[in-house]
């Protein structure tokens, strides 16, 4: 009898340990997918130029979800006029990215950003060019067969000390 109880607690327990190899793989596999997907849409999400702003909003909405798709929208009638008031551009760049935590459907991916941004400020006749580094993190989701982000924030401030 205890033998037979024995053999039944390790058949639950080999059950088990395959059912979380296999989401510990799919994790895996969604981590590299969304890690592509999120130095793909970066610099499309947090780049604009004053002359095509409207269709750079509108790319970058494509690339997202949920709130933050109706956010983009937002910016549409919040953001445009000032970009084109100040002829501004700004240009992202990834410079490396990494994921920070993976379930197969949700992803989250820390990104240090080189962002080069010029204006011109009313009354000035010479453009003012700036380059940062910045970091943002994105949440990307598994939406209709491809990942989308869901979440976009910046990180501002020192990194964290180990």
């Amino acid at each position: 009898m205890l033998l037979g109880l024995l053999a039944a607690v390790l058949a639950v327990l080999a059950a088990v340990g395959h059912l979380r190899l296999r989401e510990l793989r799919d994790s895996e596999s969604s981590a590299a997918a969304a890690l592509a997907a999120a130095r793909t849409f970066a610099p499309d999400m947090l780049s604009y130029d004053y002359r095509t702003i409207d269709a750079d909003l509108a790319r970058a909405r494509g690339y997202a979800t949920g709130d933050l798709a109706d956010h983009y929208r937002e910016l549409a009638t919040v953001l445009a006029p000032e970009v084109r008031r100040q002829q501004t551009v700004q240009q992202a760049v990834v410079a490396a990215a990494a994921v920070e935590s993976a379930t197969p459907d949700r992803v989250q991916v820390l990104l240090f950003m080189n962002m080069g941004t010029t204006k011109v400020f009313p009354g000035e006749k010479q453009p003012q060019k700036q380059v940062v580094q910045n970091r943002a993190r994105f949440v990307l989701v598994r939406g209709q067969g491809h990942w989308l982000v869901s979440e976009l924030s910046t990180l501002i401030g020192n990194a964290p000390n180990g």
